[in-house]
C-alpha cells in the first residue's frame, strides 16, 4: 500500500509541473510539495529527532501546512496536527500529552512567546525543539534555521528510506474539536484515510481532473480527508484559503474552476447569505460534501438549487470514520433529511444507554467496527472506556433512527438534547426549524437551566445584516409553519458572530456557558 509520502514522490518524478495546491498568491506544484517537505523532513533528521517521536505542526491553513505534514512523515516521525486557532492553554496540553519533541511553528504574532513555552516544558524535562516557518513555505530552502546543517541528496533519500513509516503504524495525533474542556487526541494510521479515500471515490467518482477545495482546517479528520489524503491519492490540485471567509471562497471557486467542495454546515450555510453567490460563476462546482453534524434540509436544498451541485455527506466522527454516506443516486429526501446508508463493511449497530444492542429496534447509539475507525485516543484509557461498548464497537455520541428504508438518520447528539420536563427535545432540529426564518443567518440551540422544567430551550442567532428579529416575531413564524410548541425557543439572544470552535463548527459548551452566567446574574 503506498503511502501518502511515496505517493508525493511519484507524482513529483511523474508530473512535476502540475498544481499540488492552488491559492490566490500562491502555487505549489508536485516538485515544490516534494521538495519542501523534503527540506523539512532533513531538518528533522539534523536536530536528532528519531524515528516515530512526535512532532507538532501549529500553522495556519494553506499550503504550508500539507508540506509540514508531509516533511513530518518523510522523517519518520509522528504528526500531531494542532488547530490555528488552538490557544496558549491547549497548545501547552497537546505538546504535554503527546510528548513532543518539536514544534513547527510560524515566526510572527503570539507564536514569539514560544521560546518561553519551550524553557516551561524544558523545566519539566521535555526538550522542545522549534522549527520556525514562514507559514507558508514560500523561502524554499531557507525557511528552516536548521536546515543548513540537514542532509540533502542521497543522504536525505537514504535517511527518508531507512525511516519511512508504514501504512499500518501511528502517523498521526489530533485532538478532537470538542467545544468544552482540553481535547483528547486520536490516533490515526494512514491506512484508515487510504480505505476512506476508496469510499470517497465510489460515492462521488472523483478523478485526477477534478479540482477540490477545502474549508475544513487540516489537522482536524474533515479536512485530513478533503485536503490532504484524497488529492494527493489522485493527483488532484487542492484550493485552500488561509483562514475561512465565505466572500473569498465563492470567488476562489469562480476563480479555480472547483468541481468539489468540502464544508460543515455553517460555512455553506454563511456562502449562502454571501452577496457574492449571486454575481460569481460556480457552475463548475459538481458536489458538496458536508458532514459532521445534522444537515439543514431546506438550507442544504437551497444551496444546490443555487450552485446546481449536489450535497452528499459521510456520517461519522474524528474516532469512527464513516458509518453511512449518501450518493448521487439517493433522492433529495433522503440525501438532505438523513445520513444515507449504512457502509456494508463498517457494521453498523444500534446501542442503547445501558450498552444493549438494540439495532432490531431502529433507534439507539451509533457503533461500528470496520476498516476506517481510528485506533483509538492516545495515552486515555478513561476515554477509550468511554469511546468502546463492552464488546468492542466504537461509539459515535449521537443518537441515530433507521428507517423502513434502511438510511440513517441522526436526531442530536447524545449531550445535544435539551430535556424539559423529561422531554428530549432535538437540539438539532430546533436549529434547523429557527434557521428557516428569513432573518437567520445561524442558529445554536443550547439548554437554558430551569428550576421547574429542568431545561429550556434557548436559541443563539446569528442575524442576516441589516435584519431584525424578537422572540415573539420568531415564535408567530414557527407557529405560522405548524412547528409543535415544544420546539419553540422560550429564549432569544442574539449575536453578532457566534463562536466556533477549533475544528469549524459552532461551540456549543461556550454558549451554554453564556446561557448559565446570565441567568445566574438574573436569578440571584
Amino acid at each position: 500500500m503506498r503511502t501518502l509520502a511515496q505517493t508525493i514522490a511519484w507524482h513529483a518524478q511523474e508530473r512535476p509541473d502540475a498544481p499540488a495546491f492552488l491559492c490566490e498568491d500562491e502555487r505549489l506544484s508536485w516538485r515544490d510539495y516534494h521538495e519542501r517537505s523534503d527540506a523539512l523532513a532533513g531538518a528533522l533528521v539534523a536536530a536528532g529527532l528519531a524515528r516515530g517521536e512526535r512532532v507538532a505542526v501549529w500553522l495556519p491553513d494553506g499550503p504550508g501546512v500539507h508540506v509540514a505534514f508531509a516533511g513530518v512523515e518523510k522523517a519518520g516521525c509522528v504528526i500531531v496536527g494542532i488547530g490555528p486557532r488552538a490557544g496558549r492553554d491547549e497548545l501547552r496540553h497537546l505538546l504535554r500529552k503527546t510528548r513532543a519533541r518539536a514544534l513547527v511553528a510560524r515566526e510572527t504574532g503570539h507564536e514569539r512567546e514560544l521560546p518561553g513555552l519551550a524553557a516551561e516544558l524544558g523545566a519539566e524535562g521535555q526538550q522542545l525543539a522549534l522549527m520556525a516557518c514562514d507559514g507558508h513555505f514560500a523561502a524554499g530552502d531557507r525557511i528552516f534555521a536548521a536546515a543548513r546543517d540537514a542532509p540533502r541528496g542521497a543522504a536525505l533519500a537514504a535517511a527518508i528510506r531507512a525511516r519511512a513509516l508504514a501504512a499500518d503504524e501511528l502517523w498521526l495525533l489530533n485532538s478532537t474539536s470538542g467545544t468544552t474542556g482540553l481535547p483528547k487526541c486520536v490516533m490515526h494510521d494512514q491506512r484508515r484515510w487510504i480505505r476512506y479515500h476508496e469510499l470517497a471515490l465510489e460515492a462521488g467518482g472523483f478523478t485526477r481532473d477534478d479540482v477540490f477545495c477545502s474549508a475544513l482546517p487540516a489537522p482536524f479528520g474533515f479536512g485530513i480527508w478533503t485536503a490532504h489524503t484524497t488529492p494527493t491519492l489522485l493527483g488532484a490540485p487542492t484550493v485552500l484559503l488561509p483562514r475561512f471567509d465565505a466572500d473569498a471562497l465563492v470567488r476562489a471557486i469562480e476563480r479555480e474552476r472547483v468541481s468539489v467542495l468540502a464544508a460543515v454546515s455553517t460555512q455553506f450555510i454563511l456562502m449562502l447569505n454571501s452577496p457574492e453567490l449571486a454575481v460569481r460563476d460556480v457552475s463548475s462546482l459538481r458536489c458538496l460534501f458536508t458532514g459532521g453534524e445534522a444537515v439543514p434540509y431546506e438550507r442544504a436544498a437551497e444551496f444546490e438549487e443555487r450552485t446546481g451541485a449536489c450535497v452528499l455527506q459521510f456520517y461519522g466522527s474524528n474516532e469512527t470514520g464513516a458509518l453511512s454516506r449518501t450518493t448521487p443516486s439517493d433522492p433529495r429526501e433522503k440525501r438532505l433529511r438523513t445520513a444515507g446508508r449504512p457502509i456494508p463493511s463498517m457494521q453498523l449497530r444500534l446501542y442503547d444507554e445501558a450498552g444493549n444492542d438494540v439495532t432490531a429496534s431502529g433507534r439507539g447509539q451509533p457503533a461500528c467496527k470496520g476498516p476506517v475507525t481510528s485506533q483509538g485516543y492516545y495515552e486515555d484509557e478513561a476515554a477509550n472506556q468511554k469511546l468502546y461498548t463492552r464488546d468492542g464497537w466504537m461509539l459515535t455520541g449521537d443518537i441515530g433512527e433507521l428507517d423502513a428504508d434502511g438510511y440513517l438518520r441522526i436526531v442530536g447528539r447524545v449531550a445535544d438534547f435539551i430535556i424539559r420536563g423529561g422531554k428530549n427535545i432535538s437540539g438539532a432540529l430546533v436549529e434547523e426549524l429557527v434557521a428557516s426564518h428569513p432573518a437567520v443567518a445561524l442558529c445554536a440551540a443550547v439548554a437554558m437551566p430551569d428550576p421547574v422544567f429542568g431545561e429550556r430551550v434557548c436559541a443563539y442567532v446569528e442575524l442576516v445584516p441589516g435584519a431584525s428579529l424578537d422572540l415573539a416575531g420568531l415564535r408567530a413564524h414557527l407557529d405560522a409553519r405548524g412547528v409543535s410548541r415544544e420546539y419553540w425557543p422560550e429564549r432569544l439572544e442574539l449575536s453578532g458572530s457566534l463562536p466556533r470552535a477549533s475544528g469549524g463548527k459552532l461551540a456549543k459548551g461556550a454558549l451554554r456557558q453564556d446561557i448559565r452566567d446570565k441567568l445566574a446574574k438574573e436569578r440571584p
